[in-house]
C-alpha cells in the first residue's frame, strides 16, 4: 500500500477528506516522530508501541571487497506489534483491527451525543 492509498483509506474510514487524511497522517508521523527523538515511548494498546533503540558502534564488512569498517553509532526507531497485529488470522474481516472474539475486547464507554 502506498501513502496515497493509506491516505484514501483512512479519508474513507473516518469520513474525512483526502486533504484532511493526509493532513491527520502527517500530524501522527510527527507526533511519533517528536516524541521518539526525545526519548519517548508511545503505546497503542493492542495495536503495538514506537520506541527508540540506540545501536552501539560496531565492525561490519563490505560486501564486495571483505574489507572491514566502522559503523557508527546511532538511535533508531523500533515498531513492537501488539497484542491484536501478533494474530493477523484472529482479525480478519475485521476493519477495526479488533479480534473475531469478541469477549477478547473490553468494552469501552460510549459518548453520547447531543
Amino acid at each position: 500500500m502506498t501513502k496515497a492509498e493509506l491516505v484514501a483509506k483512512i479519508a474513507e474510514k473516518a469520513k474525512l477528506t483526502k486533504v484532511q487524511a493526509e493532513a491527520a497522517l502527517a500530524a501522527f508521523q510527527c507526533a511519533v516522530t517528536t516524541e521518539l527523538v526525545n526519548d519517548g515511548k508511545i503505546t497503542l494498546i493492542g495495536f503495538g508501541t514506537f520506541s527508540s533503540l540506540k545501536k552501539a558502534a560496531r565492525t561490519g564488512r563490505n560486501p564486495q571487497t571483505g574489507k572491514p569498517l566502522k559503523i557508527a553509532a546511532k538511535r533508531v526507531g523500533k515498531f513492537s506489534s501488539g497484542k491484536f497485529l501478533k494474530d493477523l488470522d484472529a482479525c480478519k474481516g475485521s476493519c477495526k483491527g479488533k479480534p473475531a472474539d469478541k469477549a477478547a475486547v473490553k468494552p469501552v464507554a460510549k459518548i453520547k451525543k447531543k
